[in-house]
């Protein structure tokens, strides 16, 4: 029998600090380079997209590819693509850590609708209460001190 699997992830992580190094008019550039990496790893990217200081995507992942294993990649790879490019001269890293939830494939274009309306949504929320609402939906236990660093 072959493996099969549809888990949606939404993954959320941030730029070291939360500084509002994400230039927007670059942006995009960053999103392609993840997209190439996701898609090296043979994992669809459904939606991809973020405001000055975090990015969300939504992926689906190949049954080899471990959760950790990918943000790692993506971290370290588009850190180093960041500052071989000089896409955002101020940009310092990314966070530690992360935030990955699943959903059921019917919530696909709700997520991806919440995606590409990032910019719309943080003219009312701040990333750090978008990520507290996301950790109690989901019924993750948290340390608020970590979201505070």
């Amino acid at each position: 029998m072959s493996t099969y699997t549809q888990i949606l992830y939404q993954i959320v992580f941030s730029t070291k600090n939360r500084e509002h190094t994400l230039v927007k008019a670059d942006r995009d550039n960053l999103y392609k380079y993840i997209w190439g990496i996701l898609s090296n790893k043979n994992c669809h990217l459904y939606r991809i997209g973020g405001v000055c200081d975090h990015i969300h995507i939504i992926t689906h992942l190949h049954p080899s590819i471990s959760l950790a294993s990918i943000i790692k990649d993506v971290k370290v790879a588009s850190s180093s693509f960041i500052k071989d490019q000089g896409l955002f001269p101020s940009f310092d890293g990314w966070q530690n850590g992360y935030a990955a939830f699943t959903y059921s494939f019917n919530e696909k274009d709700r997520l991806i609708d919440y995606v590409i309306n990032q910019e719309d949504h943080h003219k009312r929320t701040t990333y750090i209460e978008e990520l507290t609402v996301l950790l109690t939906e989901h019924g993750v236990n948290y340390d608020s001190h970590f979201l505070l660093q």
